[in-house]
């Protein structure tokens, strides 16, 4: 090994191209097991790390402190809650992120989680799987709920809730609300998007679909409140963080009949509990966390962080600093 390069410890596995990469500039060793590293594994390996590639691991005070020499960690994720900023900054230790690579991938979910909740299509999958389509049946006991033409309001406008509003205004003719902390002229203007309080909002929405990241201010964010507002035909979509959600309000909401559906791409505790009683209800559609998941978009992700890594160890511009570190 070459004793100038400097020592980085890659805590996920990556294809061979962001590996080939990482060896250019940084000696590199890797965890090769299945699955998810273990803590404690993770924690033995980073003694005369400069450098960490992750996905998930908690990058808290008790990480720091087994890893002295650490000076940058790369995410394999746009969401950084895994992240101890304040331990971080303290440390002078960088922190990077994979934005922008995504967009387009998680909007093509939240699209379908909208599409498959309104038309009911995992419901009437499983119907159909299990001999119930006979001939005679009332045909309104399938009938779902148009998205052309509906009303959309995405909480969270940021660079993902932007790839929706193209997709649901150019694509299915949909009104489109929002409701940010702060205003986004450019896409009022290019998606005609019309900023609301969150009570209009909820009001007026035949969909809501939630982008916020989850930080402090924004865990459980969404509560009973939020559901008692909507309309009882809307759909409440998550693609977010499940954590800024309160579960418990929306399992109630969907119970009583205060919404008509859900469709869920992540959860409170992952992986999802599977006597988790919003597994059980037909008119929710449940995945598990796939939003980035495709082969494409997961390399390109893992090659950002790779990148990230390298720039930020090196000194270089370009790095997707988390913008708390910067």
């Amino acid at each position: 090994m070459n004793p100038t390069k400097p020592k980085v410890y890659a805590a996920k596995r990556l294809p061979p191209e962001a590996i080939a990469y990482l060896e250019q500039y940084c000696d590199v060793r890797l965890w090769d097991g299945e699955g998810a590293i273990p803590r404690d594994r993770l924690l033995s390996e980073l003694g005369d790390a400069e450098g960490l590639l992750t996905s998930s691991d908690a990058i808290d005070d008790e990480l720091l402190a087994r890893a002295p020499k650490l000076r940058a960690v790369s995410t394999v994720s746009v969401g950084y809650n895994h992240f101890d900023l304040e331990a971080m900054r303290r440390r002078g230790v960088a922190g990077t992120h994979t934005p922008y690579v995504l967009d387009d991938t998680v909007a093509d979910l939240v699209m379908a989680l909208m599409l498959a909740a309104a038309r009911r299509v995992t419901e009437l999958d499983a119907n159909v799987k299990a001999g119930k389509w006979v001939r005679g049946m009332p045909e309104n006991e399938w009938f779902g709920m148009d998205v052309h033409h509906a009303t959309l309001g995405i909480v969270g406008l940021g660079r993902i809730g932007e790839r929706i509003a193209q997709r649901a205004v150019h694509g299915f003719g949909m009104e489109l609300l929002y409701h940010n902390r702060s205003r986004n002229p450019e896409a009022e203007e290019r998606y005609g998007a019309q900023y609301a309080t969150m009570d209009e909002l909820l009001a007026k929405s035949d969909f809501v679909v939630l982008m916020t990241p989850l930080t402090p201010k924004t865990e459980r964010f969404f509560r009973k409140e939020h559901f008692d507002r909507m309309k009882t035909s809307a759909f409440f979509i998550n693609a977010s963080r499940g954590r800024t959600v309160d579960e418990d309000a929306l399992v109630e909401a969907l119970r009583q009949g205060r919404i008509r559906g859900a469709g869920l791409d992540v959860y409170a505790q992952e992986p999802v509990d599977p006597e988790h009683p919003l597994l059980r209800m037909p008119n929710v559609v449940t995945l598990p966390h796939i939003g980035s998941a495709t082969a494409k978009t997961r390399f390109d992700m893992a090659m950002t962080a790779a990148r990230n890594l390298v720039a930020s160890l090196r000194g270089d511009d370009g790095a997707c600093i988390v913008k708390e570190l910067r």
